[in-house]
């Protein structure tokens, strides 16, 4: 990221959003490249002083900025000037505010993309089948190991080093096919999760074991701008994370250096190594959940959108669902509604002779 002659204005107003919006950071992070690049593109035009930007200048700026972006970044861009500016303007760094006029681009309305009930069903389905195919090679990776010794202290003529290096290999493939299960294990319980909860990834990659109560079977859930809210979940998601927990996660864990495994010690999902798993991670597991399910390629957002859809199709109240979303505003949620209509009429026209 380039940096700028206005990069402690850009720190100030960042430090104002933490401190007074309970901002994200990821939305913090959005918010900070955007003004740098902005900020970076009228340096190079020769703007040494913020009361020389007007209102042409960021108009220039968005036409620039839209040849590679798409009308939904551009949208956050422009709340991100339009609010530096206004917060310059109030602190007294411009006399003037260029950009209170400047217009946030209009996003085309689209329905979010959600699997069907029986493509939801077919995806955790496969899921919970890796499980049970991976521990049947752990147990019979096991027995194999087993046997190879029984077979070992049979053989007197064997020397003892032999029996070790024979032994080594099998070791080996009982560690490889336990960490296989575990991570079956974690992957069919994050699916399981998402699905049940409809939380976003980047709650699901933050949660600790001590944010599920099982005793009610809910979930506390940290959303945007550090609000919190309770989440219920169903009992195929609870088995599956008392699976992982019980079963697998000790086995990643054990995979961890003594740093990364302090770090982590609270964390609900782990990766390979047996740190907090990150959200790339959560995203590849969904994406080869779904080509392995034969299902439409989906992202745990859009397994989310299906959450929300599927609970709306079942008699869910709006509200009920927005507050099991974490939405600030009901007009987000009412676009599942939307979704849950179009399935309606393609239902009907599929199965009403006169439709």
């Amino acid at each position: 990221m380039s940096s700028t002659q206005f990069d402690g204005d850009i720190d100030s107003f960042v430090s104002y959003l933490k401190s007074n919006r309970g901002l994200s950071a990821n939305t913090l992070k959005a918010y900070r490249a955007d003004l740098t690049a902005c900020l970076h593109l009228f340096e190079l035009r020769g703007v040494t002083d913020l009361n020389e930007i007007t209102l042409d200048d960021l108009r220039s700026w968005m036409a620039v900025e839209s040849r590679d972006h798409a009308r939904s970044s551009m949208a956050r861009k422009t709340v991100a000037v339009r609010g530096f500016f206004a917060w310059a303007y109030e602190h007294g760094l411009t006399t003037t505010d260029p950009a209170a006029t400047l217009m946030t681009p209009s996003i085309p309305s689209t329905l979010p993309a959600v699997l069907t009930e029986s493509q939801a069903e077919q995806l955790l389905d496969v899921a919970e089948h890796a499980v049970a195919t991976s521990q049947y090679k752990d147990d019979g990776g096991a027995a194999a190991a087993s046997g190879s010794g029984k077979a070992a202290g049979k053989t007197a003529d064997k020397s003892a080093d032999t029996v070790h290096r024979s032994e080594a290999p099998a070791r080996a493939d009982k560690r490889d096919n336990a960490r296989v299960t575990a991570e079956s294990q974690r992957n069919a319980a994050i699916l399981e999760l998402l699905y049940a909860t409809g939380i976003r990834v980047a709650e699901l990659v933050s949660m600790d074991i001590a944010d599920i109560d099982f005793s009610t079977r809910t979930i506390k859930v940290t959303g945007k701008g550090n609000k919190q809210r309770v989440v219920p979940f169903g009992l195929p998601a609870q088995r599956a994370l008392e699976t992982w927990l019980e079963q697998g996660r000790p086995v990643l864990a054990r995979t961890a250096t003594d740093a990364v495994k302090s770090r982590a010690a609270n964390a609900l999902f782990l990766g390979a190594r047996g740190g907090r798993i990150d959200q790339r991670i959560a995203r590849d597991i969904v994406h080869r959940a779904a080509r392995e399910a034969g299902v439409p390629d989906i992202s745990p957002h859009a397994l989310r959108h299906s959450a929300a859809t599927h609970i709306l199709d079942g008699g869910a109240d709006l509200r009920e669902v927005q507050e099991m979303l974490g939405h600030s505003s009901l007009k987000t949620t009412q676009r599942y509604t939307h979704v849950s209509i179009e399935q309606l009429k393609n239902r009907y026209g599929q199965a009403f002779p006169r439709a």
